[in-house]
């Protein structure tokens, strides 16, 4: 079997090292010595100021969503995971979608001004298979009208643009460390420049809590454990060799699959890329499913990311048309891209795709 992607684990006796040290200080959760070390070890990687390790990445949004005090509409991308549009509705917001840029895959910032109404609180993007979005246009345009950006970085951990991290743009990024990710812990984060923002979601994810007996405000369990942060510090040793075996993979997958007639992402000019994911848009659905089953065939699964396209989610009161997402997540397929794939496996499912498309 060669799943569309696997996480990776570290040695057994490092992360059981980890363990033997929860044992003495037996602290299981709330800020524990082992999660605040993973949160300044994470700041100093990454080269960002504020961060805040939380049960998962879509709290992360929700929790942003709730620190900026956002209402009303929500402009955001139709091409993402459902959770993107999720947490806008579960806390009591309208999403207003906007169609995307048909090469980056990301939404396409010449649209945003014309769906700007006077109920428009805030921005959310999604850097799309981790690239980039055009992070200036944005921020030139939420200035503009004074609204708030919020970035999901879900798949984005360690891309940089422009010389800086993806996660210092917006007035709050969340990401991801689910095991599909490429820093695999469960889990997630968000970031900020705004230290008050950060205090106010630092509050929210331990209910509110100032102390045992006092309370800020509302809150929400967003912790993490002990347990997931030594996973955490195991595995942020090893992820500069982890992003170097899936871009030489990625590589790998482009110039064997360089002339199929299927579209590929189109990177941020001025990115440094972490090469997650390796996307394809097929030119029909059809094609895409014959891809599918015949990869199928020999145990191999690839995954349709992101389909259907969000404006069409079957809860939304108000379908808008977004014809480019449309197209491209009923197009749109990862190939396994993971650190233990070997070019032996990579060649098969190139092999696979080029006879199914009579290459």
């Amino acid at each position: 079997m060669i799943p569309v992607t696997k996480p990776f684990l570290p040695p057994k006796e490092e992360y059981i090292n980890y363990l033997d040290s929860i044992w003495v200080s037996q602290w299981l959760t709330n800020q524990g010595p082992l999660l605040n070390e993973l949160e300044l070890n994470l700041k100093d990687y990454l080269n960002v100021d504020h961060l805040l390790f939380l049960g998962n990445g879509t709290i992360a949004i929700q929790l942003a969503i709730k620190a900026l005090a956002l209402k009303g509409e929500i402009i955001t991308t139709p091409y993402s995971y459902v959770a993107t549009t999720t947490t806008i509705v579960w806390e009591g917001c309208t999403p207003v979608f906007v169609d995307i840029d048909k090469n980056t895959l990301n939404i396409d910032p010449e649209l945003i001004e014309a769906a700007i109404t006077p109920n428009t609180s805030a921005i959310l993007a999604t850097h799309v298979f981790g690239n980039p979005c055009d992070v200036e246009a944005i921020d030139r345009i939420a200035k503009k009208h004074n609204l708030k950006v919020i970035y999901d970085a879900a798949h984005a951990f360690g891309v940089t643009v422009n010389g800086k991290s993806i996660f210092e743009y917006g007035d709050i990024s969340t990401t991801s460390f689910h095991a599909t990710k490429l820093f695999t812990v469960e889990g997630g984060a968000v970031i900020t420049k705004d230290a008050s923002l950060l205090r106010r979601i630092a509050l929210m994810k331990g209910f509110g809590h100032t102390s045992p007996i006092t309370f800020e405000g509302i809150g929400i369990n967003g912790k993490n454990s002990e347990f997931h942060a030594a996973m955490g510090l195991c595995n942020l040793k090893y992820i500069d060799s982890i992003r170097e075996k899936r871009k030489e993979q990625y590589i790998y997958y482009g110039e064997r699959l360089a002339k199929i007639n299927a579209k590929k992402q189109s990177l941020h000019a001025e990115c440094e890329y972490n090469y997650s994911y390796f996307p394809l848009i097929f030119e029909t659905e059809d094609v895409l499913v014959k891809t599918i089953q015949e990869l199928e065939n020999y145990y191999i699964q690839p995954r349709r990311y992101f389909y259907p396209s969000l404006n069409t989610l079957p809860y939304l009161y108000d379908s808008q048309k977004c014809p480019l997402s449309e197209r491209s997540a009923v197009g749109s397929l990862c190939l396994p891209l993971y650190h233990s794939l070997k070019k032996n496996e990579q060649d098969l499912i190139c092999r696979i795709i080029l006879r199914n498309l009579n290459y």
